[in-house]
């Protein structure tokens, strides 16, 4: 054996431009473990040979892997000696090599020391894995790269009272009983697989069983694992994987391939959860729910979670990504479908507008910043920075425009060409397009440049009438800021979905002169030049023009509307996202207008046509009450700081605090009165009208809070005190931490004792405070940081205490003294020792420092130098800051 160093150097720059096919290829893997905490054995025996389709036909095999202990090599089944390979800092190198072989590999791992949680690590008294994107490389030396694809078969072997439960991918083919209290189970996955969709679970850990009878007569295993103390919190997860099932047989064909569907819920997960075959590891926060523990938004994101992961058998399992640089092939494609999925099961206007304000939150906000990507991204330093919402939810939206453009019929014949052509293969972004393309005989040419270029366009629309003729024009001009590295934007094609309203708030049929057939009262316009220009026919008095129905296209609209036209909308628009959408863009020209009065010093208040059209809408009969609930809330701060040319956080909050508090005091009986009229005296529920009598109540009583009055902490204490769910619970207590005084120490008091045993809602307690409106804030988040439960080692408990404060209190997190600045830098070189992937998601606040102005600035790049100068800084973290610096 020879070993090899790297020295120091600045992090290699992977580029799309570099994909080569591998030089060989791995037809099979038999993995064997011998389980132990600190040093745990595995032995690989790859079958490879050379790839056929590769130009480098005299290379040598370079395997991928990170701190392993090496401890034999074989070829053949002879150990390969001194000078017959290399091993480097993360590579394991073999020379003279025949066109098909056997190799060996005997290496050791530290899973209890694995504090990235990366490869397989200990959590708790359990081992887990998380392979995705290039974790795999920390078990074994592997070609860790999607497009190898293998048939793996893996051997547990660990101490049966220790890990009496031994899982792996695919199904249990063998298992028994060995000496010293040892035993042993045996799992081989028949589907063809990349590395990143290994998993090996092994512990103490208790089994909700169900089946699954598919559209063919199959009978499926599904197996929920949690530990013994979360047992009664698993029926809604298994519910929603049942309804993920049957939702794809009906709406895509397609049926779960293997006899076992299993899932593994952990407390320590960098993720959401992960789609590894056949054994999906989610955290927990993504499986466990019953009513006193989770609120309804856990509920909901469960359900869609769980179908995510599901939907990944096929749309990232049974298809997968050539290389990391089309992750949105398998991401965007399968959040749309849990996002229509979601719509199917609940409210499809609700799910919409969630859709769009998530992206507007943080996919906008990342577009404008110095990570701004295509959703196909050109390069990379550290793949996991590039699991963004870019990525994700914009990635679904480009998906979406598929959907409008070609139809449900059409999209759905896409799909079918696209799994019959790439079943069981790793392939591109091209490929799924062309199989849209192809499916429909449609030009799809344009539309890749969604992939290519990165920023949120811009469409800028201008409507006229002319009486005489009849006829209204809409013209419509596209443009793109500037992004790293793309100075330059070409038009995209946009489909841009339009209707008319008449004077009476009646849908008109819309015909376009120069084409036949017509008279459907929401049009999609193919937006493809910088300037278009649509005409309608037969319109005889002057519309209101209803743009981008369905949030049509991921864009920003600037179309110059009176106020009458908004309250128009808002109150007949049949397009629940445009009705929203116009309450939300008047709302945001009106609170923009008073951040500029409050930082020259002068007075401003809402009009009252905006407060009659609020009261209009909350007391409107036969509104779904969630949608009702999302109408009546006001832009995000961070939406708002974003519209700023120079983004005033503490400015913007106080502005749209004083809003809501105009809003509480003129509708005080009629916000009261919702709160009463939705009250529910029996036993928690999961259903829509239930869960929209809470969002609708809970919102009432947040307006009330901001009054300050004794009466309505009364309210916030009896809620909190007489609640039968988590949801009620965590509402009173949010609106209770934000107030000085008794009632805010003893709720959270109380809350703490009750439930400081249950990780997930000791969770929300540490969220609460982090978020609350109290100038203090800081130094209570200092504090929490070194209270006995808090530790940076779990990922869900450093989001709740770190990022809650960070990214959802900005008014604090923005003081000028720049002390909030200083807590997250400390807190990313602190978490960049332990879980580098974590820290690089901890330090996104600080990156949008050139948006602030100078004071913030110069504070703000104080603390992105101070962690540009740490001692073995993570590739994670040095590629944000960096671009962030550059």
């Amino acid at each position: 054996m020879t070993t090899t160093t790297s020295t120091a150097s600045e992090p290699r720059i992977t580029y799309r431009s570099d994909y080569r096919p591998t030089p060989f290829l791995i037809d099979s893997i038999d993995l064997e473990f011998q389980l132990d905490d600190s040093a745990t054995v595995v032995r690989s025996t790859l079958k490879m040979r050379r790839n056929p389709d590769s130009t480098e036909s005299d290379a040598p095999l370079v395997l991928h892997g990170e701190e392993l202990k090496p401890i034999g090599v074989e070829l053949d089944g002879t150990p390969l000696g001194e000078g017959e390979y290399e091993v480097g800092s993360e590579t394991l190198t073999v020379h003279q090599l025949p066109g098909a072989f056997e190799l060996r590999t005997t290496v050791e791992i530290d899973p209890a020391g694995n504090t990235a949680l990366e490869g397989l690590y200990k959590t708790g008294a359990n081992f887990c894995t998380q392979c995705e994107a290039e974790g795999f490389r920390k078990i074994t030396w592997y070609l860790d790269r999607p497009d190898v694809m293998s048939k793996f078969t893996t051997y547990i072997e660990g101490d049966k009272d220790k890990y009496p439960v031994m899982l792996s991918n695919g199904n249990l083919v063998g298992s028994g009983e060995l000496e010293g209290g040892r035993h042993w189970a045996k799992w081989e996955d028949p589907f063809k697989k990349p590395s990143y969709l290994f998993a090996l679970v092994a512990g103490q850990l208790q089994c909700h069983a169900d089946s699954f009878t598919t559209r063919s007569g199959r009978n499926v295993k599904l197996e929920l694992y949690v530990e013994p103390q979360n047992i009664d919190k698993c029926e809604h997860a298994m519910a929603s994987l049942k309804k993920a099932m049957k939702w794809d047989e009906d709406v895509y064909g397609l049926e779960y391939d293997l006899d076992q569907f299993m899932v593994v819920a952990t407390d320590d997960f960098n993720m959401g959860a992960m789609e590894n075959k056949g054994l999906n590891i989610f955290n927990s926060i993504c499986v466990l729910a019953k009513p006193e523990t989770a609120t309804d938004d856990n509920y909901l994101r469960i359900e869609g979670v769980v179908a995510h992961e599901y939907f990944h058998n096929w749309t990232g399992n049974r298809v997968t990504c050539r290389d990391w640089f089309q992750l949105t092939l398998k991401e965007g494609l399968t959040v749309f479908r849990d996002q229509m999925f979601s719509g199917d099961m609940n409210s499809h206007a609700v799910e919409r507008i969630d859709d769009v304000t998530g992206l507007r939150a943080v996919q906008f906000a990342e577009d404008a910043g110095p990570m701004a990507h295509s959703i196909r991204p050109e390069s990379y330093i550290e793949m996991n920075n590039f699991y963004t919402s870019t990525v994700y939810e914009k990635g679904a939206e480009v998906v979406r425009m598929y959907h409008t453009l070609l139809g449900a019929e059409g999209f759905r014949k896409g799909m079918d060409l696209y799994f019959e052509r790439h079943d069981g293969s790793a392939v591109t972004c091209d490929d799924f397009r062309a199989a849209m393309a192809d499916a429909n005989g449609a030009d799809l040419t344009q539309f890749e440049r969604w992939y290519q270029q990165g920023g949120t366009p811009v469409l800028e629309v201008e409507t006229a009438h002319d009486a005489a003729t009849k006829r209204y024009t809409v013209t419509l001009r596209q443009s793109c800021p500037p992004t790293p590295g793309q100075e330059e934007k070409l038009p995209f094609h946009m489909p841009v979905a339009v209707g008319l309203l008449d004077p009476q708030g009646e849908s008109i049929p819309l015909h376009v002169e120069g084409e036949s057939g017509g008279g459907e009262t929401t049009r999609v316009l193919e937006l493809k030049e910088a300037e278009q220009r649509f005409v309608f026919t037969d319109v005889p008095a002057e519309p209101v023009a209803s743009i981008l129905r369905g949030f049509s296209a991921p864009v920003l609209v600037h179309h110059d509307r009176p106020a009458e036209e908004y309250a128009f909308l808002m109150a007949n628009d049949v397009d629940s996202f445009v009705r929203w959408d116009a309450g939300q863009q008047y709302a945001t020209e009106l609170l923009l207008e008073g951040i500029a009065a409050h930082q020259r010093g002068e007075a401003w208040s809402l009009p009252e046509i905006f407060i009659a059209a609020f009261a209009q809408t909350l007391e409107e009969e036969g509104l779904d009450r969630m949608l009702k609930a999302q109408a009546l809330c006001l832009p995000a701060e961070s939406w708002l700081a974003e519209r700023m040319e120079v983004a005033d956080p503490v400015a913007v909050h106080e502005v749209r605090k004083a809003a809501r508090k105009q809003i509480a005091e003129a509708l005080h009986g009629e916000l009261l009165a919702t709160y009463e009229a939705n009250r529910i005296d029996g036993p928690y529920e999961f259903e829509q009208e239930a869960v929209g009598k809470r969002s609708l109540k809970n919102l009432a009583l947040a307006y009330l809070s901001t009054l300050g009055r004794e009466e309505t902490t009364a309210l916030c204490s009896k809620q909190f005190e007489g609640a039968n769910n988590m949801t009620d619970s965590i509402a009173a207590l949010s609106a209770l931490a934000s107030v000085k005084g008794p009632e805010r120490e003893k709720a959270l008091a109380d809350f703490y004792e009750r439930w400081h045993h249950d990780p997930l809602v000791l969770d929300k307690w540490f969220g609460v405070q982090a978020m609350a409106d109290l100038p203090d804030v800081t130094a209570r988040v200092e504090v929490l940081m070194k209270h006995q439960d808090f530790t940076l080692k779990n990922p869900n408990r450093a989001r709740a205490l770190i990022v809650s404060y960070s990214r959802m209190n900005p008014a604090v997190f923005h003081a000028e003294d720049g002390r909030g600045y200083r807590f997250l830098a400390d807190a990313v070189i602190a978490m960049n020792a332990l879980n580098p992937q974590i820290a690089s998601r901890l330090v996104d606040p600080l990156l949008g420092w050139r948006r602030v102005g100078p004071v913030r600035q110069e504070k703000m790049r104080g603390e992105l130098d101070r962690i540009l100068a740490t001692e073995k800084l993570s590739k994670d973290v040095f590629e944000k800051v960096s671009k962030s610096l550059a």
